[in-house]
């Protein structure tokens, strides 16, 4: 099989996978538990996330390690079983990716903010290096840097990949939009600055997830193609911006309704589409038909 960005140089827009925490919710993940010690207890509920994307027509599926860090997972007590959780996380993507479709290794924030000094450097980026090994070994093909806000953070987990693994490295940020009808992440990132100095870094693919629904993207990958018209743009929307009802959290965007953007996103120069936060395998399958006719 071609690597990632070989494929994308064919011209076609691919499809990602959508939410995984809403998934793992609704087999039964309660509020607390670390997700990713269900790599090891509950693999086959794992497997059959990964699967269900694989079969609504993903071209590629994440893993599940996002808080995979052992920063992240030192809240739990399990730092120590950081390898093997990730390596886990890869090998069963890769069981339902088979040989045909792409492995995203994500690797998360670590909730960690560099500037202030709670954790030193080094200590973050030997974290971030021992995670993109595992998820290379369990069988990555790109390693996923998502849901960044900090430019700091994010070029010590790009570099991290880039120099302990042969993957391709992709990274997303998070942005809001702001009183002043910009876009920026809570540490004040633009699109922009972000395309720029991630680059820089060495990521081969930019983008963005979470925060926005699929209409936000679009302004959001307009931004970024002022400054870079070249580099692949992977974005992973949520299904609209979420309300409050009945005291729970709901995301209003049905899979028709994403749908419904696709060529926008297109035309804005998306290359990769797929979900976040409140997407399901039923909007994965609408946004790869869509694309299909684009």
């Amino acid at each position: 099989m071609n690597s990632l960005l070989q494929e994308l140089e064919k011209g076609k827009v691919l499809v990602s996978d959508g939410a995984w925490g809403t998934m793992l919710q609704e087999r039964g993940l309660q509020i607390g538990e670390c997700p990713e010690s269900w790599n090891n207890t509950h693999r086959e509920d794992v497997l059959a996330i990964a699967q269900s994307y694989i079969d609504a027509g993903a071209d590629m599926i994440l893993t599940n390690s996002f808080g995979g860090s052992p920063t992240k997972l030192r809240h739990f007590g399990l730092e120590d079983q950081c390898a093997q959780l990730n390596e886990a996380a890869a090998a069963i993507s890769r069981e339902a990716a088979g040989s045909d479709h792409f492995v995203l290794g994500s690797i998360g924030p670590t909730g960690v903010i560099i500037m202030m000094g709670e954790v030193p450097e080094k200590t973050l980026f030997e974290g971030f290096c021992i995670q993109a090994k595992a998820l290379a070994r369990g069988g990555a093909d790109v390693i996923c840097v998502e849901t960044m806000a900090a430019l700091d953070e994010a070029c010590l987990a790009v570099r991290a990949a880039r120099e302990n693994t042969e993957c391709e490295v992709a990274c997303t940020f998070t942005f809001e939009k702001t009183v002043n009808g910009d876009y920026r992440t809570m540490m004040g990132v633009t699109p922009s600055d972000m395309a720029i100095a991630l680059t820089l870094a060495g990521a081969s693919i930019i983008g963005a997830n979470c925060g926005n629904g699929i209409e936000g993207m679009i302004d959001i990958v307009r931004e970024i193609r002022k400054v870079d018209s070249k580099t692949p743009v992977l974005v992973h929307a949520n299904a609209g911006r979420p309300v409050l009802e009945g005291g729970k959290t709901v995301f209003p965007e049905t899979p028709e309704m994403m749908a419904e953007k696709v060529s926008l996103l297109i035309k804005a120069g998306a290359n990769i589409i797929g979900g976040c936060c409140g997407t399901t395998p039923q909007h994965i399958r609408a946004l790869a038909q869509a694309i299909e006719i684009c």
